[in-house]
Formats: structure tokens, sequence, C-alpha cells
């Protein structure tokens, strides 16, 4: 008797949970799942057509960094825009494959040997941006070298920031969703990232929440100035999210959506692919804490794990509808929307290895290089 009361209660409980989440999280009213923070396709004409300054960091990106070059050249914005490919340090046909991209607007530069407390991405950025600040352009385009974006998306990009007068546009890109583990858990890390920031709240003038998707973010020189350069993300390792919060913290506003018409080249195949990218960054979302990944390893069990073992089907349901969306984004089956549980856990363990990886001094490397502890 005392056993099925405590289900009962367990099993209300654990619904309330995540009805709660489903709908007052963000606190400025909810609904963080909708995917409803979208690039537009098809903005407003621009009267205004600012300069615009592409700067994509590279390292060992052969295999793609063609096809994203060839991407952004196509770009049918028009006003005046010029690509600098920040080579930083590459020890692949990297370089000479840009070399063989001729092209007025394009420009490879070589950056120097990467010095002690800088981010590799960050140094290739601040050298990228020092290659060309003395055209002054009114806006940088800071976006990743494995990424295709169609023709039409710096134009997006610009009116989005132009018509609503912001400081900062950031498209979370579609990320590849192929092999069985990407299925399995890309769209989860895209559901659990509008989770912590949520981009409605981003979106938000008056919420503190501040965040941005580092393939793809657009700012005015003014502001990235305003706030110190990429001399002041120069050693994050969540630098998307640092710069969107600094931003956001002088007063500017920002825009944080996701984009329909770019692409990660990237795939992420293997459980080992994913278990690497989310290592090298989960502790760091932690603050290093033991503390705070013990609540958020016991908030995980209790809101993806109880569920199954208690076969609370209110909560399962729930669970499955709000992460449908973010599902049907990516173009999978509903079926797909009830392995959130299995997602959940996997990441659990990831950041789990993160902690461990930190403490224990374990090796973490990206892109073959070490990253040093923050």
């Amino acid at each position: 008797m005392w056993a099925f009361l405590s289900t009962y209660w367990l099993d209300i409980l654990l619904t309330l949970s995540w009805l709660v989440l489903a709908f007052a999280w963000p606190l400025n009213g909810g609904g963080f799942w909708k995917v409803d923070q979208r690039l537009p396709l098809n903005p407003e004409p621009l009267k205004n057509l600012p300069k615009v300054a592409i700067i994509v960091p590279a390292r060992n990106e052969a295999q793609v960094i063609a096809q994203s070059v060839k991407g952004l050249l196509g770009q049918n914005y028009h006003g005046q825009f010029s690509i600098v490919i920040a080579n930083d340090s590459s020890t692949d046909d990297t370089a000479q494959i840009v070399e063989g991209l001729k092209s007025d607007k394009l420009t490879l530069i070589n950056t120097p040997q990467l010095p002690e407390g800088w981010a590799g991405k960050m140094w290739a950025l601040e050298n990228g941006i020092k290659a060309i600040e003395n055209q002054k352009p009114e806006f940088y385009w800071l976006t990743d070298a494995d990424i295709f974006h169609q023709p039409n998306v710096l134009t997006c990009l610009v009116a989005q920031a132009e018509n609503n007068q912001l400081a900062l546009v950031s498209e979370m890109v579609k990320l590849r969703c192929q092999t069985f583990w990407e299925k399995l858990l890309t769209p989860a890390f895209i559901f659990y990232f509008t989770l912590i920031y949520p981009f409605r709240a981003v979106n938000d003038p008056n919420s503190k929440i501040a965040g941005a998707a580092g393939g793809s973010v657009l700012i005015r020189r003014q502001a990235l100035e305003d706030i110190g350069g990429i001399k002041a993300l120069q050693s994050a390792v969540i630098d998307d999210c640092t710069l969107g919060k600094l931003v956001k913290q002088s007063g500017c506003r920002i825009w944080l959506g996701f984009g329909e018409r770019s692409f990660s080249l990237r795939g992420n195949d293997t459980l080992a692919d994913h278990w690497q990218m989310v290592q090298r960054s989960a502790y760091t979302q932690l603050r290093f804490s033991p503390l705070f990944l013990f609540g958020a390893m016991a908030g995980l069990f209790f809101s993806h794990v109880l569920p199954v073992l208690l076969l609370s089907w209110p909560a399962l349901l729930i669970m499955a509808v709000i992460y449908w969306p973010t599902v049907r984004f990516y173009g999978l089956s509903p079926i797909w929307a009830l392995t959130l549980p299995i997602s959940a856990t996997l990441f659990g363990l990831m950041t789990i290895s993160s902690a461990l990886s930190y403490h224990l001094g374990w090796s973490n490397k990206w892109r073959d290089r070490q990253i040093a502890k923050s």
C-alpha cells in the first residue's frame, strides 16, 4: 500500500515537473522547445547595405574548406563584402586549397604561433580581424570553416540585424543528422542547448539570459570593440555564449535562432565523435564545480531516468511531445521523440567523463590540439 502511494505521488511530481519545464521555462513565457525562433527566409529589402567582413578560422579543414568557401563566395548580398580565411597552423592541405580558389574577395592569412592563454579559434579570429580592420567594415560575420551557407544567408543575417537594430545575430546552423548516432544524439544536443539558452529569452532584451551559436555569428564592429574585441574571449572554451553574454551585458540587443539554409559539413558518425565534442566543454558549463555536477546528475536521473523506471506515462508523454518539434526540424520519424531518456543518459555519462578529464588530468584535445584548463 505504502509503495503504491509513494509511486503514485512520484508519478504526479514527475508529471508536474515536466509540465513546469514545458510551459514555465523560461520564466518570460515558456516554450523553449518550440523551434519557433528562426532566421527569416524572405526579409524586407535592405535600404542600407553595410560593408561586411567574413572571418573564417580554419584548422585542418582540407575535406570541407573548398565547399565552405565556395558557399561564401556565392553569397548574393548586394553590399560590399570580403572574406578572410585565417589558417590556424593547419598540417594538411587547407592553405593550398584556399589558395586555389581565386577571387578578389578572398584573402588567406597564416596565423602566428598560438600564444599562451589563447584558444586556437579565438587566436585565428583575432588575426583575421586584424588583417581587415583597416577596411572598417560595419559588420563581421564569424563563421566556421565546416559550414556551407546557401546564397542568401548573409542577406538574411544583415537584414535581421538592420531591421531590428540588433548588435549581434547568430544562427544555429543545421547539424548533420544521417547516421544512427547522429539521429539519437544531434536533435537531443540541440534540445538541451535550447533548454540551457532558451532562444526566446536570449532574444528578450529584458531577460538576463544570453547566448549565441558560434558556427555563424554576425556582429557589429562597434559592438565587438565595445566589449574589448576578441581578446575578451581569448581563453574561452564556450566562446560563442560568452560573446553573446558580453554583448548583451553591454546594453545591446542580440538575437539567436535556427538557420534553415546553413548546414554543417562535418558529421559525428560515431558515439566517440559525440563524446569528444561534449566532453571538451560540458564541465566548463558547470563551472568546474563537483556540487553543480552532482545537482545536474541528480536532476537528470529524476527527470529522465526515473520516469522510465516507474513507467510514468504522463511524464514520458510530455517529454516526447516537447522533444518532437526538434526531432521534426531534423526530418526524423516521430519514433525518435521517444528516445530522449536514452540520449540524456548518454549525455550524463559524457558530462561525468568531462569532469573526470578535468580533475584527473586526462588528455583533452580538440582538432589535434590540447585544450588548456580554464
